[in-house]
């Protein structure tokens, strides 16, 4: 596949480059169904929230941001919270299970390798599909309910974030390729926080905080082999029907150039 040939993906207005926030991008401007497009400042995907400036939240309510939707686990949540005026959040909880594998794997005395750690992610994103797919299916909830300005997010808004935005974008007809390249930005414009000296070495720490095609792949070919294809996935487990899917298309698809 090539890397990036679609000019939109580096369109100017995609990564906000917020002070409190380096992964936060509108998912707009892609080329959707029946030669619509994805509209803009309508759906954004972020890494978390609780870092935002003033400024930041100033941008925010220009934006009109109203709802945010949270896939954090709880213990992330109550360690870092976040409250922004005028964004009401909806908490939709998945639990970092590959955090808890690694920490198992460590306290068992086995050292991890950047193999090992890449296995873990795609068991990690393989899990999404058939154990979180709930969390996914509220987010289609709230998104067909109106087109009022949201983002989603997690800690570093690339795995849980980065699979709902696969989701969304591919219900909007946009094609895996270019699906594929949006989620691979997060590589571009994530800041990898300073961590305490850690028990694993660098590269398995550069594997769990970067995203590679391994893993979105490793969910994709799970709803392919395991749900008969995204189509049979979206009516079956995410409850997005012909009527739902409509609407979303309705509320966030445009005519090319609007």
């Amino acid at each position: 596949m090539a890397a990036f040939q679609d000019p939109i993906l580096q369109h100017p207005d995609r990564s906000l480059r917020l002070t409190g926030a380096s992964n936060f991008r509108d998912l707009g401007g892609y080329a959707g169904a029946e030669g619509q497009t994805v509209r803009w400042r309508r759906l954004f995907r972020s890494d978390h929230l609780a870092a935002l400036t003033a400024d930041d939240a100033a941008l925010f309510r220009q934006l009109g941001v109203a709802r945010s939707f949270d896939f954090r686990g709880a213990t992330e949540r109550a360690a870092v919270p976040y409250d922004l005026p005028g964004v009401t959040q909806h908490p939709l909880p998945i639990e970092p299970t590959v955090v808890q594998r690694m920490k198992d794997l460590l306290d068992a005395g086995a050292s991890v390798t950047a193999p090992q750690a890449v296995g873990l992610m795609q068991q990690t994103y393989r899990a999404f599909v058939h154990d979180n797919a709930a969390a996914f299916a509220s987010l289609f909830e709230h998104l067909v309910d109106d087109d009022a300005p949201l983002v989603f997010h997690c800690t570093a808004g690339k795995d849980r974030t980065g699979f709902a935005a696969a989701l969304v974008l591919m219900a909007l007809g946009v094609p895996r390729d270019v699906v594929m390249q949006d989620y691979l930005l997060t590589n571009q414009h994530y800041r990898m926080p300073a961590l305490p000296e850690a028990r694993v070495p660098r590269e398995v720490l550069d594997v769990l905080w970067r995203v590679q095609a391994d893993f979105l792949d490793a969910a994709l070919h799970a709803v392919d082999q395991d749900f008969g294809g995204f189509e049979a996935y979206l009516a079956g487990p995410l409850g997005v029907r012909q009527a739902q899917r409509a609407r979303l298309r309705q509320l966030y698809l445009a005519p090319t150039g609007r």
